[in-house]
């Protein structure tokens, strides 16, 4: 008998059990198999920022507490807004549902742009940070879960009269905006095979007419589809393949060193 398919919280993050076995979800493949260069020189700059903005602070503590501040900078950066794109996610998912919620000041510009587009395009939920589920085929290729924030159906503008779709929605709070790493997670998201019930049951995914990433801002919203068709699955299958290649043990790959030969025996 298969074992539990589910989430599990843990803190702030989470993990996935599919039919009883731990199981990959979508952003930590994309996480482990997209390249990313650019992160190299961010990593630099809001490091010597960090320096910068603290010179006087950082002076008066050890060497050792300055280096340690200092390879945390980047860290605290990107904790900070991973924390904000959290809290606006929760908001908006206790919004769709009509909760009543008391918004933090420093993410009210955020909650006020998902309540102007859920307006906007007239959303109506279908399912709201939803578990997706993908067992793959038997050598366990496709196999993975993930979280998606919004499946609703939407009124929209098709250039000559209104029109009625449903979309698969990702709620984007990144300061630049929506990365193409968007459409492969949005494409393993609307390739799934099951969307997993509250009572644990699964039913078939719904039939998805676009995938969207709504990039929520202090001073509005955009919306940008983006390409999650068959061609981007299957790149988002090639970066499954690198991730468990990046996450393999050394020894997957690497044997132990060969014995040095024995000297030649003089004659």
């Amino acid at each position: 008998m298969a074992g539990d398919t589910r989430m599990v919280r843990r803190g702030a993050g989470h993990s996935y059990l599919l039919d009883g076995e731990p199981c990959d979800g979508v952003t930590s493949i994309l996480s482990a198999g997209v390249p990313k260069p650019a992160l190299v020189g961010w990593a630099a700059n809001t490091t010597a920022a960090y320096a910068v903005d603290r010179w006087d602070e950082l002076a008066d503590v050890g060497v050792a507490e300055r280096l340690t501040r200092l390879q945390q900078a980047r860290f605290e950066s990107n904790k900070s807004a991973a924390v904000r794109g959290t809290a606006v996610h929760v908001l908006a998912e206790q919004l769709i549902r009509g909760d009543e919620v008391e918004v933090p000041d420093d993410v009210i510009g955020y909650v006020d742009a998902c309540l102007d587009f859920l307006t906007d395009y007239d959303v109506a939920e279908i399912a709201v940070e939803a578990v997706v589920v993908n067992r793959g085929n038997a050598a366990g290729a496709g196999r993975y879960m993930g979280c998606v924030d919004l499946i609703a159906g939407v009124s929209s503008w098709n250039g000559l009269a209104p029109t009625s779709e449903t979309w698969l929605v990702d709620w984007k709070t990144g300061l630049r905006g929506i990365f193409p790493e968007a459409a492969l997670q949005l494409a393993a998201y609307s390739h799934a095979e099951t969307l997993l019930l509250e009572n644990g049951d699964e039913a078939p995914l719904p039939r998805v007419d676009r995938c969207v990433a709504v990039w929520l801002r202090t001073d509005g919203y955009d919306v940008f589809p983006v390409d999650a068709g068959d061609d981007t699955y299957r790149t988002f299958l090639y970066v499954q393949q690198l991730a468990a290649f990046a996450n393999a043990p050394r020894g997957t790959y690497v044997g132990d060193a060969l014995a040095h030969p024995e000297p030649a025996a003089a004659s």
